[in-house]
């Protein structure tokens, strides 16, 4: 594993050498576990259960020789489970938005922020890390898959980095590496062989000059007060949401796609012949054919044939897959939302319901908001994120709650909370202002400025 202390090593020296350092950073990042562990995360997270892609069913000769089964049916049945997980726990946090106590946090790290905020927090949880660089009032978020960060050995801080994509192995590969004062663009060809710098070593921030005579003109280029790319972690073992997760999801895709298999392959009619014994096995593969063919077949003196079908046994399969699932929803600490869906449930239940994911968004939530925090000093503002967390609630029980207990709060406080209950915050002015008139009228006895309406005989 290379360190900053390595890359300080080569930072001084020749283009030559510090380009061959950076294809090193870039080959060792794609070898190592917690790259190799994103790129199966991301394939689960996409549906793509790669146990059951590599799944191959077999058969055995007379020798013991394995060969691959043709014949049988071999779904691949792979679930969406980690997915519905990852974006259960992204919205119920960060789905309405980040709310800045003074109001400039959102300003300044950009107008796009509430959407780079949830694409950090998939992408934190399905690779365990992810990385948000601060590039002048906006906020690019990069995946563990197309970073290769360098930590400071003795503080274990991020110092430096290299981000690298290649669309295609056919076409260049290109890196950007990111220092404390400044970065430096590569590009290697589809061989990997040669390499250029695309673009000299400057600074994050350009100083521009203007003037009527020259115009606008970048006379130089600025740095942060830090390194302005901070890693937002998905919990505090920085691992990914999915490593507990893959064993009881492998389990249940393949009971599953066995099940399917089974019942496919149990549609198929089989037939038995009686007092067939001289029928080789070119014969029966002529009976069949023509069973399928006219759906009949002559047979001689006392010859019988017999349609049979088998029965799966369901109820095991059925019971270890309600398991797993269960089980699935316990170690996610997810919120099995057709709990709720089946039948009344009160607030107290729904509560209940949601403590694990609470749980586990309350720790979620303490590494978003370092991620933020961090993003904030390199933006040189003072702010602190809040959260509104979106969760299922029962209306009516909650309404009566409010109004039950109105005779000790004020009425603003009561039409607020009414009003966010049924999910109508934006109109909270609107019925303030209509009460207030329509309380106004009632006190006058006329218009709200207290004058009498007349009616002219």
């Amino acid at each position: 594993m290379k360190t900053y202390q390595d890359w300080l090593k080569v930072a001084d020296h020749s283009e030559a050498e510090r380009m061959s350092f950076i294809k090193q950073l870039i080959g060792e990042h794609k070898n190592s576990e917690i790259y190799k562990q994103a790129v199966d995360a991301e394939n689960y997270f996409t549906g793509q259960n790669t146990t059951i892609k590599r799944y191959e069913k077999l058969l055995f000769t007379a020798h013991g020789d394995a060969v691959p089964d043709y014949f049988s049916a071999n779904h691949k049945v792979a679930s969406r489970f980690f997915y519905r997980e990852v974006m259960q726990a992204n919205s119920t946090l960060l789905g309405n938005g980040i709310t800045w106590k003074n109001g400039i946090g959102g300003d300044k790290l950009g107008s796009d922020f509430d959407r780079k905020i949830i694409k950090a927090g998939r992408n934190a949880q399905v690779g365990g890390v992810c990385f948000g660089f601060f590039n002048n009032n906006k906020v690019e978020i990069y995946k563990i898959t197309e970073f290769a960060p360098l930590y400071d050995e003795e503080d274990g801080a991020l110092k430096a980095g290299v981000r690298f994509w290649q669309i295609d192995s056919q076409k260049p590969l290109r890196a950007t590496m990111f220092e404390l004062d400044g970065f430096t663009e590569y590009q290697w060809d589809k061989d990997n062989a040669s390499g250029i710098v695309r673009q000299q070593k400057r600074g994050y921030l350009a100083v521009i000059n203007s003037s009527e005579a020259d115009g606008d003109e970048i006379y130089q280029y600025r740095n942060y007060p830090t390194f302005p790319i901070v890693p937002c972690w998905a919990n505090e073992v920085k691992q990914s949401e999915f490593l507990p997760l893959k064993a009881t999801i492998d389990a249940f895709d393949l009971i599953n796609a066995k099940y399917a298999n089974d019942i496919d392959d149990a549609n198929l009619i089989y037939w038995t012949i009686t007092n067939a014994g001289g029928m080789d096995d070119t014969d029966l593969v002529q009976f069949l054919d023509k069973m399928r063919k006219i759906h009949a077949a002559q047979v001689d003196g006392d010859q019988q044939v017999t349609a049979n079908s088998v029965e799966v046994p369901f109820q095991s399969r059925e019971a270890i897959l309600d398991r797993l699932e269960k089980q699935l929803y316990k170690d996610a600490m997810a919120l099995n939302t057709y709990d709720i869906a089946n039948g009344a449930v009160t607030a107290t239940q729904i509560e209940a319901a949601y403590e694990p994911l609470n749980e586990k968004l309350d720790a979620f939530e303490a590494e978003i908001s370092d991620f933020i925090m961090r993003l904030l000093i390199v933006a040189g503002v003072e702010d602190e994120p809040t959260y509104t967390r979106s969760i299922i609630v029962n209306k009516a029980e909650e309404v009566n709650t409010v109004i039950n207990s109105a005779m000790y709060l004020d009425d603003e406080y009561i039409t607020e909370k009414i009003m966010t209950i049924l999910g109508d915050k934006d109109k909270i002015e609107d019925v303030l202002d209509n009460k207030a008139e329509t309380d106004t009228k009632r006190m006058t006895g006329g218009e709200p400025n207290g004058e009498e309406e007349t009616t002219e005989l």
